[in-house]
């Protein structure tokens, strides 16, 4: 059973529950904030203003909470709703100097200068040894430091708000104990295995050397998969500050990242409010030979009357 509050901040808080006739949670692992869009009947003494609370729960399980940022009316006398966690206050532009800094201590720096909540945030380790930028997006600044981090240690970390708190958490720890597949709560599927984003089986890393006034090139390439695909060349300028050792560690975590086909399944099943983005699922479907957990790239919950469903965009790391 969907429960929604709406708190207008005021001192008033509505149960609407009964009231709404269709809603929507979606969640991604990158670069998006969560967000509820639900649709109810009006009522005189229900008031609802742009940044009003919402509190979503399925069954007694928390699954969003936001604040409202767009309300549409109809001549049927529904009101349409959009909200969005946190992370939707994390669009504007700022300017950033870090160093030596790990990805866990930049949300916190950015959270805390933006007056957001942060609750569990695991320490990433990995130090990134400068990030400068220049009028970005916070959320874009963000994500690069998890770029950064998931290059040189293979680690994935998952950003996101949990239930009106900004939150870090290792991707490993977020393996649910849920089978999805073919003899399990799946209805539909669709499967592309793909070079077109992502793939590189060439790659060239440059360093400026102060001392001899040029360019250091550091290189590695898969010849076979150069054979099979036509050369895809991944470049970049390393920092300054990095030594032969910690390039050449790059340059091996990039091979083992991103020398592969990636590949992508879209399930649609039976609703469960543990899965969001960034969550490990397994995927059993017979057809395709598939048994392996999957990483939750996007997901979207729909609720409607009684009927509860999910899509799901998943990857294989």
């Amino acid at each position: 059973m969907l429960e929604l509050l709406l708190d207008n901040k005021e001192g008033s808080i509505w149960d609407i529950s009964e009231l709404v006739t269709d809603a929507t949670w979606k969640t991604s692992r990158v670069g998006k904030p969560g967000s509820f869009d639900f649709s109810f009947i009006a009522a005189d003494n229900i008031q609802i203003n742009n940044g009003d609370i919402v509190r979503a729960k399925w069954d007694g399980v928390p699954i969003f909470y936001g604040y409202v940022f767009t309300i549409g009316s109809d001549q049927e006398e529904q009101i349409k709703v959009k909200c969005y966690d946190q992370i939707r206050y994390l669009s504007t532009n700022e300017t950033y100097v870090f160093k030596n800094m790990t990805a866990a201590a930049i949300v916190k720096r950015i959270a805390d200068d933006t007056g957001l909540k942060w609750g569990h945030v695991v320490d990433t380790k990995y130090r990134i040894p400068s990030m400068v930028e220049d009028n970005q997006k916070l959320i874009d600044i963000i994500c690069k430091a998890f770029d950064h981090t998931v290059i040189n240690t293979g680690n994935i970390y998952n950003f996101f708000d949990e239930f009106g708190a900004l939150a870090v958490r290792d991707a490993r720890d977020m393996s649910l104990n849920l089978v999805i597949g073919d003899k399990a709560s799946m209805y539909g599927y669709s499967f592309e295995k793909s070079i077109d984003n992502e793939t590189y089986n060439r790659f060239k890393l440059v360093q400026d050397n102060k001392q001899t006034g040029h360019r250091d090139v550091y290189a590695a390439e898969d010849s076979a998969n150069i054979a099979k695909w036509g050369r895809l060349q991944y470049f970049q300028k390393v920092d300054d500050n990095m030594n032969e050792a910690q390039i050449n560690k790059l340059l091996d975590q990039l091979q083992q990242i991103k020398n592969r086909e990636t590949k992508k399944l879209k399930l649609e099943a039976l609703g469960n409010p543990s899965v969001r983005a960034g969550s490990y699922i397994n995927v059993r479907i017979s057809d395709l030979g598939i048994d392996q957990y999957y990483l939750v790239d996007e997901c979207s919950h729909r609720f409607s009357g009684e009927d509860y469903t999910i899509s799901l965009d998943l990857k294989v790391i």
